[in-house]
C-alpha cells in the first residue's frame, strides 16, 4: 500500500509516521513517501497520514494554519472519494479544523504536555483502520500531547456516540487530559477518516516496547485485499 504522509513546516514526527507505513508494508514492496504541504497532486497513493508535530508553529491554535495548507485541499478531495486518511495527534487536530472529522481538541485539563505509554480500548467504529481489531481490544501506544481534550457540544457528542464513530477511548483511570467520555479517536461518518491523539507510529517494532500500532496501519490494506 502506497501512503503519503505530509510533511508542514514544524512537523516532528513524519519521518516516524513513515517508517510506520513502510513496516506496516513490507511484505508488498509499496512506495510510501512524504508529501510537502505544499503538494496537491496526490494521484499513486492509497491512504494519506497527517502526522504529529507543530505544524506552522501551532500558531493561532495548534491545526489552525494548515488547514489551509495546499495539500490539505487535496486531502479532503481524497477523503471525499472514500479513500483513508489517518490524523495523529496534530494531525488529529488538523482533522478537525478543516471539517473533516468532528469535534475539537483543547488544552490538557491539567494545562501541561504529558509523555507516557497508556493504553487504549477499541470503539465498534466501522473503520477500516479497525478491521484488525476487535471492539473492546486493548492496545498500547505512546500518549505525548498538550492540546489533547477532545470536546464536542452536547448534540454533536451524541451523534458521534450514535454513530459508532468512537474508534478508540482511553482505558479505564488512564484519560490523561479530560477528554469527554474518555475518547481518544474518532472517525468521521463513513470510517474512511480516523483522527486520534495517541502515537501509533512510536508502536510498530519491538524495541519501542509494542507493535500494536501495527493493526493501525494495516487495517486499510486488509479490507482492500
Amino acid at each position: 500500500m502506497n501512503w503519503g504522509v505530509l510533511q508542514f513546516p514544524g512537523s516532528c514526527d513524519e519521518r516516524d509516521a513513515l517508517n510506520a507505513c513502510r513496516v506496516a508494508d513490507r511484505s508488498s514492496g509499496g512506495t510510501s513517501r512524504l508529501v510537502w504541504h505544499e503538494e496537491t497532486d496526490l494521484s499513486g497513493l492509497d491512504g494519506i497520514v497527517v502526522p504529529g508535530g507543530f505544524s506552522y508553529g501551532d500558531y493561532l491554535r495548534a491545526g489552525a494554519i494548515a488547514r489551509f495548507a495546499p495539500a490539505m485541499e487535496a486531502v479532503a478531495d481524497f477523503a471525499a472519494a472514500g479513500r483513508p486518511v489517518l490524523g495523529i495527534c496534530n494531525g488529529f487536530q488538523v482533522l478537525c479544523e478543516s471539517g473533516l472529522l468532528p469535534g475539537a481538541l483543547l488544552t490538557n485539563e491539567g494545562m501541561r504536555f504529558i509523555c507516557r505509554q497508556g493504553d487504549l480500548v477499541a470503539g465498534e467504529s466501522d473503520s477500516p483502520f479497525l478491521s484488525e481489531m476487535s471492539p473492546g481490544e486493548v492496545i498500547s501506544v505512546p500518549f505525548k500531547h498538550q492540546s489533547g481534550r477532545f470536546f464536542a457540544p452536547p448534540e454533536m457528542l451524541e451523534r458521534i456516540e450514535a454513530n459508532g464513530q468512537v474508534a478508540f477511548r482511553y482505558a479505564e483511570d488512564q484519560n490523561p487530559n479530560g477528554s469527554l467520555g474518555d475518547i481518544a479517536g474518532v472517525t468521521n461518518e463513513a470510517g474512511n477518516v480516523l483522527g486520534l491523539m495517541p502515537h501509533p507510529e512510536h508502536a510498530v517494532e519491538a524495541f519501542a516496547g509494542s507493535t500494536d500500532g501495527l493493526k493501525i496501519f494495516r487495517g486499510p490494506a486488509g479490507v482492500a485485499a
